[in-house]
């Protein structure tokens, strides 16, 4: 079999980034790259693809690649070959199993590995190794949806597809903003509601851009989620609106849970108390939900990401459950997945909770996994979860840490503290793409490297159940593997050869499959036994497909419309949630709380997003939102800056003050880090506070102190290469066309900036400086093309930075360009396009409002001529915003002259 076939012109694969799952169409340039589009016949998207997944052609570069092993030496990285890499990793394990026992190692693993990847990985340590301490960022991100789903359903299933959310008639979003995180799947959804009426309800605290199309917005306080549908609840079981027969049949615990909703919020009065809203409102939904009978509820990290995450999750399910309205067209609970194969990894058992292929750590099924992996050591208790990871690591119980594809320095709560804990590891193993990262950068005493996307091959499987292949059409670069192989190799050095002898990852990829059937029989809702002997042919060729696949039996596309659950009596169980309450509570010390999540074209910890000009172009730093009245009364400024403080760590982040901000909440995206900027690592400020059954930290609510930052000097730096700053600034970077930008703001001396270009070399230097003014631009070339340049000034007179940014992109500027370059401005007659609003097609927020006052007074008219809005759509609700500012703008002097 051939993972990578050089005569392939075009290669089906699926998209590195959310749960959505979409199919790409890669087809190389020759040089390394790609160009990317959709794939039309990938029923998750049809051939659309999001910003993001657009862009995976400018991603795909070897300058910030890992190409060789490493192992630290003397303090400093030094290139071995992989088998002193893969001796090492593993004498180095056995000498600490031997001393500290097997629970004294853990893996830390990412939903962007393969699935292959994530069955080995999981094979070895809880097989193998005889530990359950395997967890996965999929903890940060769906956690608790999978203890909401194994709580009513007895497994981790989801019941609908994606065909629901085009049938349903009313779509219910709760802490979930889709038209930035899963956008190509809010596109399908948007077609429903225009073509059939589908309604929208949205719930979250924050105002999105997936409210600019609700029929109802529900502006809840954080937290109380869980009182909204115990309402709920309540109300249908008052009006007569249950479904009884589906109940008697099919569940059990229905009293129960009725009676713990009517104490949480027996009526709409109660149920506004609890939850801030108006009486009104609440009516309003509870009467949208009770008459509609297709009813698809969609929620995501505003709903998981809490310490009651999985209470909330039930109290969705139990209002489904309590109607019907579950495996049948049109309905259900519907969870929308954060990362590309966190459904993958939830299959093989990469929780720690998890054992394989959905079974658990029963006495029955431990004996079932051990007979199957020959395993006679298999781990027979659950092992620690991703935070209780990381504090077992702090307090020295945890000697051996290999992390695979992620950056929890970054990503987890109060990651000051996992910063710090890493650096007491005895050995500290990372396969990774990138040679330094914050997790790299804390004391990594292994490095490997892993193959990326558009390198490796494998399956994903998607929010929908729906198993895609990702196929690899760049050839390895340097010396990287597969991380299967790589864990295989230290699995057979570990004295298990036997076990991981695996020649490709179709070899993983049929146990995966055997196992999955092994003794199944329809008892357990994974299966894809009929993939189980598939040939490398077939293998290399799969199309997409739901499970399960069972044997000998059609397929299944929805689950429990007829009951049919995986709990002990094949009922699903109501769940009495406990009353809602945050973990930790404001005082005038930290008045407000801190929401934190995505923006809409950066991905996790920006490490494949940052490579993309235009993904970095719409929103280029570290931000926290606020309400204006809390701006007012903290004395915090529209595009400023501020200090955030909370008990676990600072930041200081750009203003945008926006009443789509509750009062009392501020919002900061979680993206940024030491890697990319000087104080935006968002993920130290938030607590760690964890559910009690998914263990997934609280990341919405965290009580934080906000003050104001002042600067002297602002201004940009644009070099073909990365630069190191003077000390003391506060800066952000973004990827620019041609080499990196710098955002910085400065207290320093003006002087210093002079001293500090000409020490990196500059020569052909041209300056302006007006010191009185506190104006100082410098640009440096290289012949005739620009090389550098500086741009200092007080508050916003340094200079357009989008201006600059398409000169810099010239390879060689002409005589009339280098003379207008230092004004900063565009050329008389010119115009800058302003801050991108349409990534996909690079479309400036000036070009958008000039097509505007030219006449379009509609998006699909702006798309017709800029193209902006064409592609994903996530741009659409912003340029209706830019429309409806214009017509503000346009009558209003008008009622004034009235």
């Amino acid at each position: 079999m051939t993972e990578v076939d050089p005569n392939l012109q075009t290669t089906r694969t699926t998209c590195a980034y959310c749960g959505v799952g979409c199919g790409v169409l890669a087809t190389p340039d020759g040089n390394g790259s790609a160009a990317i589009s959709g794939d039309p016949d990938h029923p998750a998207n049809l051939g659309r693809l999001c910003s993001k997944g657009s862009a995976l052609g400018e991603t795909l570069g070897l300058e910030s690649r890992l190409l060789h092993p490493m192992i630290r030496g003397k303090g400093a990285m030094q290139r071995v070959d992989w088998s002193d890499a893969l001796d090492h990793v593993a004498h180095r394990l056995q000498h600490i199993i031997a001393r500290d026992g097997a629970d004294s190692v853990a893996f830390y693993l990412s939903g962007q590995m393969l699935t292959e990847d994530y069955y080995v990985a999981n094979k070895l340590m809880k097989g193998f190794i005889g530990s359950a301490n395997v967890d996965t960022n999929s903890r940060l991100c769906m956690a608790s949806s999978v203890a909401g789903h194994r709580r009513a359903f007895g497994a981790d299933t989801v019941p609908g597809t994606y065909e629901d959310l085009e049938q349903a008639d009313l779509l219910v979003f709760v802490g979930s903003n889709a038209a930035w995180c899963h956008p190509v799947l809010y596109q399908r959804m948007l077609v429903n509601k225009q073509a059939r009426g589908a309604r929208f309800v949205v719930i979250d605290p924050r105002r999105t851009d997936t409210a600019s199309e609700a029929d109802l917005f529900l502006g809840v306080r954080p937290g109380t989620d869980t009182a909204l549908f115990a309402g709920l609840l309540a109300h249908l079981a008052e009006t007569g609106a249950l479904d009884q027969n589906y109940i008697d049949n099919h569940t059990s615990g229905f009293d129960a849970a009725l009676a713990r909703a009517r104490s949480i919020a027996g009526s709409a009065a109660a149920t506004a108390l609890a939850t801030g809203l108006s009486e009104a409102d609440v009516n309003a939904f509870f009467k949208l939900f009770r008459d509609t009978a297709r009813v698809v509820t969609l929620y995501s990290q505003g709903v998981n990401q809490s310490a009651q995450g999985t209470d909330k999750v039930n109290a969705i399910i139990n209002c489904h459950l309590a109607t019907g309205r579950i495996g049948k067209e049109g309905t259900g609970p519907f969870s929308l997945t954060g990362q590309p194969n966190a459904m993958g990894g939830r299959e093989v058992g990469g929780l720690a909770n998890q054992l394989a292929a959905h079974m658990a750590f029963t006495p029955p099924d431990i004996d079932r996994v051990r007979r199957f992996w020959k395993a006679p050591d298999i781990a027979t208790h659950e092992g620690l979860k991703a935070v209780a990871t990381f504090e077992a690591i702090a307090r020295g119980e945890i000697k051996a840490l290999w992390v695979i594809g992620t950056n929890p320095a970054v990503s987890l709560p109060d990651a000051d503290l996992v910063r710090t804990a890493l650096k007491k590891l005895e050995l500290f193993v990372v396969s990774e793409n990138v040679p330094s990262n914050d997790t790299v950068d804390a004391g990594a005493h292994v490095l490997l490297p892993a193959l990326a996307w558009g390198e490796k091959s494998g399956t994903v499987t998607n929010s929908e159940r729906r198993i895609s292949r990702q196929r690899g059409f760049l050839a390895a670069p340097g010396e990287a593997k597969p991380d299967w192989w790589i864990l295989s190799e230290v699995g057979k050095r570990l004295g298990f050869g036997a076990a991981f002898d695996y020649k490709s990852p179709a070899d993983v990829f049929r146990e995966h499959a055997a196992l999955s059937a092994f003794e199944n029989n329809g008892s357990r809702d994974f299966d894809i036994g009929a993939l189980a002997t598939i040939s490398d042919e077939a293998y290399d060729a799969l199309t997409p497909v739901l499970w399960p696949l069972r044997e000998g039996s059609a397929p299944l596309q929805r689950f429990f419309a007829e009951g049919g659950f995986y709990t002990n009596d094949r009922r699903g169980r109501f769940i009495a949630p406990e009353v809602p309450a945050l973990r930790s509570e404001i005082s005038p010390a930290r008045p407000l709380r801190l929401n934190t999540g995505r923006i809409r074209d950066q991905w996790h910890t920006i490490t494949r997003t940052g490579l993309s000009p235009r993904l970095g172009a719409h929103l280029p730093e570290p931000y926290v939102e606020i309400h204006p009245d809390d701006a007012l009364r903290y004395g915090i400024v529209h595009d400023g800056f501020a200090r955030l403080t909370t008990d676990h760590g600072q930041c200081i982040l750009k203003v945008v003050v926006s009443e789509w901000q509750q009062r009392g909440m501020l919002f900061a995206p979680i993206h940024w880090n030491a890697s990319n900027a000087s104080h935006g690592r968002v993920g130290a400020l938030v607590a760690s506070h964890t559910d009690p059954f998914s263990g997934q930290p609280e990341a919405k609510a965290t009580p934080v102190a906000i003050a104001p930052y002042e600067s002297v000097f602002r201004g940009f730096v644009l070099s073909r290469t990365g630069l190191e700053l003077p000390q003391k600034l506060w800066w952000a970077r973004a990827a620019i066309e041609g080499g990196y930008g710098y955002l910085f703001a400065d207290n320093g001396d003006l002087s210093h900036w002079t001293s500090w270009l000409h020490a990196h070399g500059a020569e052909d230097v041209a300056e302006y400086t007006d010191a009185g003014s506190g104006i100082y631009r410098a640009a440096a070339f290289a012949g005739e093309r620009l090389q550098m340049c500086v741009f200092v000034g007080p508050g916003h007179d340094a200079g357009d930075w989008n201006v600059v940014k398409g000169l810099f992109a010239a390879d060689v500027l002409s005589d009339d360009q280098r003379r207008i370059l230092l004004s900063g401005r565009a050329a008389e007659g010119g115009a800058s396009a302003g801050p991108i609003v349409c990534a996909c097609f690079g479309v400036g927020r000036n070009t958008i409002c000039d097509a505007i006052a030219a006449g379009a007074r509609t998006s699909a008219t702006i798309g017709a001529k800029l193209n902006a809005g064409t592609n994903c759509g996530s741009c659409i609700p912003e340029m209706k915003r830019l429309i409806a500012q214009a017509e503000t703008e346009r009558t209003e002097p008008v009622a004034a002259a009235s």
